[in-house]
Parts: structure tokens; C-alpha cells; sequence
């Protein structure tokens, strides 16, 4: 998204390398993400927001869609493979072939609503991996999980009102993008928390909150948008998360999996931008997810 921008491909570097140094990168098997179809993309976009973004792309430099969300001549192929990922995850938990899956993606998605591309989100991943499992798989109940720091606007936007879905989010509150708090939809399951939070506040909103509405809904795949920017270290925010937080609240999520889902998890990247902290935490919820 140009020099210095935050969501950086170094995030992705960041995580390959440091699963490698602690020696965990041989317990996962990986596959390359492919391009999302129409298809499946209009199951929560219309066809003009798809237009739109392509139309934007550039053929050199860069050009804005807003002052935070950019777009380089390789942005729409990355931007198809990132909501693509998703929906080979679904098809591959599905099968049986992987237990769960993590989707190391760029640009993430969670802000993306359904016809407005914003905060550095051109697509909504999780959205479109969720709607997969739905009209590709037939399942009739899913839940979307988001601790990202912000809240995941987009993929409220798409889902409120949609009796399959189930969205169980944190975020800091008032921050951007200054929505969640007032009013959600009856599927929407919205914690706000204010700034400074910690690991005590995220736990009893996970335990209070979530857990009895996702144990009432039954769930039958969860969805994870995990951002790990509500870490101490990350100044993109101010709660202060720490990898063991991110760690207990997987293992929250996979108990809900097992009880309802046959285990099925697919868990897409969103936040995390001072990489240390965002390499250390993934590597938490990918030794969680993975029972290493």
C-alpha cells in the first residue's frame, strides 16, 4: 500500500520466519491460496463493489480507494487470494483433509462491508469463507469470532439479520471504525471494551458473553477473525493482550468446535503491526490450534 504503510508484506515475513525459528513450521501442511471466483465473491458483495475495485486498480504506482486503503498493480490479484484462501480452508476442514486452518492472508478483510472498501480491506475474507461453508457445504449455523482491535464493521454490515450466522466480537471502543456499540442486530454478539483492557477484561467477555451464545446457537463450522493488534506491544491500539490471552481464548474457541462443529475451525489473519508481537501471537493460536 506504499512506503512505510502499516499492513506491510513484512507482516507475512514475520510469521513464516519466526514459526521457523521456534521449530514449528513442520507440523503444518500449506497450500497456496487461489483466486476467489465471482461466484463466490457475490455471495456477500455486489457485483458494482467488485467492479469498483477492479476499476481502481492501477496499472502502475498506486491509487486510493480511501486515505487508508490502496491499491498497487498487484493489490486485486492479492486481494482475490486472500478471500480465496478462505474458501479452499472451508472445502479442506470440510473434506477432513486438515483438522482446522490458519489463513496467513494480506490484505485482510474484516472492514470490507458489503459495498465499501475501507481500513486497508478490499474483500471480506472471513465473510466470504463463512457464506462458502453456507450455500457450498450446506451447513446451516456458523459463528464468526473477531478479537482484532477494531471492530469488524464489514462483516457485521454483511451478516446482521442473518439468522444462520452468529458474530461474537471484542473491540476497543470509541476507536475506529466508531461502530458496534450502539444497537447491533440480534445475531451480533458485540463487546465493546475501553481502552487499556487487558487480558482479564477479554477473558470475562469471552467467558460471560460469547461462550453461552455460541453454546446456544450450536454452531456447526467456526469462523475466526483473528487480529492480534489488541496486543501490549501493538500502538495501532491501546488494550493490552498478551500471547497467553490469545492462546486460552483458542483453546475457548476449539471447546466450542468440538461440542458443536465436529472441530471445525478456519481462522484468517486481520490486525497486528509491530511484528514481533503479531509473530509471537500467531504462533500461540497456531500451537493451540494445532495441539503442539
Amino acid at each position: 500500500m506504499g512506503s512505510y504503510h502499516p499492513e506491510s508484506p513484512a507482516r507475512l515475513t514475520a510469521i513464516s520466519d519466526h514459526l521457523i525459528a521456534q521449530g514449528i513450521d513442520a507440523y503444518f501442511d500449506y497450500h497456496d491460496a487461489p483466486l476467489a471466483t465471482f461466484e463466490q465473491l457475490l455471495r456477500v458483495h455486489p457485483a458494482a463493489h467488485l467492479e469498483r475495485i477492479k476499476r481502481t486498480s492501477p496499472e502502475a504506482g498506486i491509487a486510493h480507494l480511501d486515505p487508508d486503503t490502496a491499491m498497487c498493480p498487484h493489490t486485486w490479484s492479492a486481494a482475490l487470494r486472500s478471500a480465496g484462501a478462505g474458501c479452499l480452508a472451508v472445502d479442506l476442514v470440510m473434506a477432513g483433509k486438515a483438522q482446522n486452518a490458519f489463513c496467513a492472508v494480506r490484505p485482510p478483510g474484516h472492514h470490507a462491508e458489503r459495498a465499501n472498501a475501507m481500513g486497508f480491506c478490499f474483500f471480506n475474507n472471513i465473510a466470504v469463507a463463512a457464506a462458502h461453508a453456507l450455500a457450498a457445504h450446506g451447513l446451516k449455523r456458523v459463528a464468526v469470532i473477531d478479537f482484532d482491535v477494531h471492530h469488524g464493521n464489514g462483516t457485521e454490515d454483511i451478516f446482521k439479520g442473518n439468522d444462520k450466522a452468529l458474530m461474537c466480537s471484542i473491540f476497543q471502543h470509541p476507536f475506529y471504525p466508531y461502530s458496534g456499540a450502539d444497537n447491533p442486530a440480534p445475531n451480533m454478539c458485540n463487546v465493546p471494551l475501553p481502552a487499556g483492557s487487558g487480558g482479564d477484561e477479554f477473558r470475562s467477555a469471552v467467558a460471560d458473553c460469547w461462550l453461552p451464545r455460541l453454546d446456544d446457537f450450536k454452531p456447526q463450522m467456526l469462523f475466526i477473525s483473528a487480529g492480534f493488534d489488541a496486543h501490549y506491544e501493538d500502538d495501532m491500539g491501546s488494550m493490552k493482550l498478551f500471547e497467553k490471552d490469545y492462546a486460552w481464548a483458542t483453546q475457548q474457541m476449539k471447546d466450542v468446535a468440538a461440542r458443536h462443529a465436529g472441530g471445525r475451525i478456519v481462522s484468517m489473519l486481520e490486525g497486528g503491526y509491530v511484528l514481533s508481537a503479531l509473530a509471537r501471537s500467531v504462533a500461540a493460536h497456531l500451537r493451540v490450534l494445532a495441539d503442539i
